[in-house]
């Protein structure tokens, strides 16, 4: 199993996203609102935008009736830069308009202060 240390904890605050590398990969970091980790590939599926360069967001329900929005999944969605697809960071990065279309996601784990991603 290969592992590296990818960052600090307190290099990511929640909601907020950094790039950086597992070996010769380039990665981005993600930190929930609840200070979970998750690790993607730095890269859309769509059209291979650099995800740092995205957002952090949340969505709206299937349930909102017209005119209304009900907002949920604050600071688990990880929105392209380039074309505003969203992608559910909880959910292995899955896109939320096609769940069957995901990132290529990595393991994480924290051990005192460090952030380990590891396949």
């Amino acid at each position: 199993m290969k592992e590296q240390i990818v960052c600090k904890t307190s290099d990511v605050q929640p909601g907020e996203i950094k790039e950086s590398y597992f070996g010769k990969q380039n990665i981005v970091v993600c930190r929930t609102p609840d200070g979970e980790f998750y690790a993607f590939m730095n890269q859309c599926i769509h059209q291979g935008a650099r995800l740092e360069k995205g957002l952090i967001c949340g969505a709206t329900t299937s349930n909102s009736k017209p005119g209304s929005y009900d907002y949920c999944h604050k600071g688990e969605i990880l929105r392209c830069p380039w074309h505003g697809r969203e992608f559910d960071i909880k959910n292995e990065g899955r896109m939320l308009a096609a769940p069957e279309k995901k990132l290529a996601h990595f393991q994480v784990r924290v051990e005192d202060e460090n952030v380990i991603v590891y396949k």
